[in-house]
């Protein structure tokens, strides 16, 4: 089942979006162009303004200042039925007294689509979502998994430019939420859909988005693919917020060979003294891109807590008055340890401003 997506024009475009209660600035001078066939994920923390953005593509919530497109179609003044969306929201929203086929067909038997292309269109979307056994129960005969692809199915029938999905997992227990995401993933592949998606998962984010925008009280911090936004991450607070566990943010002095961060220093290598930086920078280090020392250390610290979750450990030290993180493989011996050897991945540190935050790119 794949949807129509010809057409050239962007499937979403936001342009200088602001929307206010009162004296309250919710979203300021938002601007976000989306391609046909993209999975768009609005992420941040609670209170970012994700949802209120979602509300304002979907037109549940009035815009303030700007214009909002859908297919090449201005829709900001448009109600929301006319803008040829369908929602997915956080609570199913089924109706308990209908079966699944009847929630999944209650949009066409309102729009009074023939009984017989209505009932293709069902089993078509049933199978694709593996629920075609599932069609003569109730929702109350389905388990969490079974009624978020109910309420997807509803909306995949009606074919719209825009699928918007709020929070659609956040019900879930861990094992389901993982098998979901695949589920998620898998439609989004099959149908080529254009999907605007609600989370405050990072790893959410990062697992089913060809892009992501980063929300922070109302201001977008930056778009990217999952690997831009994790790689070379715009600012600290995307750097910390992107990433399970977070970057280490060290602070740090640049030397003529490399930084010093405490009494321990890190020689960069070729070229790192022909860049032109401060003397006092913020440097971000991923856990996993410290290594036991197979040769030369960089720092050389002792460790003051293991968490083994199985195959690898995470290595807590402090280092430059700061706690540092290592994602190590193996497991340690907490007890027996002393001093390690580290290295880093000279190639994976960001290097941010002090006071802004802000990456430091030259």
């Amino acid at each position: 089942m794949a949807l129509d997506q010809t057409t050239t024009a962007p499937a979403l475009e936001i342009n200088a979006l602001k929307k206010s209660y009162g004296a309250v600035e919710v979203l300021k001078d938002v601007n976000v162009s989306m391609a046909p066939g993209e999975f768009l994920v609005l992420v941040g923390p609670s209170g970012c303004g994700k949802s209120t953005l979602l509300n304002c593509i979907a037109g549940l919530e009035e815009i303030t200042e700007g214009t909002l497109n859908i297919g090449g179609r201005d829709v900001t003044n448009e109600p929301p039925k006319d803008r040829d969306i369908a929602m997915v929201f956080q609570s199913y929203a089924l109706y308990p007294t209908m079966t699944v086929a009847e929630n999944i067909g209650f949009g066409m038997k309102i729009r009074k689509v023939p009984v017989d292309k209505a009932k293709a269109k069902i089993d078509e979307v049933a199978k694709l979502l593996q629920i075609d056994h599932l069609l003569d129960r109730q929702p109350s005969q389905l388990s969490g998994g079974q009624r978020q692809r109910v309420a997807m199915g509803r909306a995949l029938v009606r074919e719209p430019k825009l699928f918007l999905f709020d929070e659609p997992l956040s019900n879930l227990d861990a094992k389901l939420r993982v098998e979901m995401r695949a589920e998620i993933k898998r439609l989004h592949k099959t149908t080529g859909a254009s999907i605007v998606y609600v989370t405050h998962d990072q790893i959410e984010a990062m697992t089913l988005a060809t892009r992501i925008v980063v929300l922070k009280g109302g201001v977008v911090q930056q778009i990217g693919t999952p690997h831009e936004i994790y790689d070379r991450p715009t600012n600290t607070f995307v750097a910390d917020f992107m990433g399970t566990p977070p970057m280490n943010l060290m602070p740090a002095t640049v030397t003529k060979k490399g930084l010093l961060f405490g009494d321990q220093e890190v020689v960069m290598g070729k070229g790192w003294s022909e860049r032109k930086l401060p003397e006092q920078v913020i440097a971000g280090i991923r856990p996993e891109h410290v290594f036991i020392a197979n040769g030369k250390a960089d720092l050389r610290l002792c460790p003051e807590m293991v968490e083994h979750t199985g195959a690898e450990s995470f290595v807590l030290f402090h280092l430059a008055g700061k706690q540092f993180l290592a994602k190590l493989p193996g497991r340690f011996d907490e007890d027996a340890l002393g001093e390690l050897e580290l290295e880093i991945d000279r190639t994976a540190v960001n290097l941010f401003d002090v006071k802004t935050g802000e990456r430091i790119d030259s």
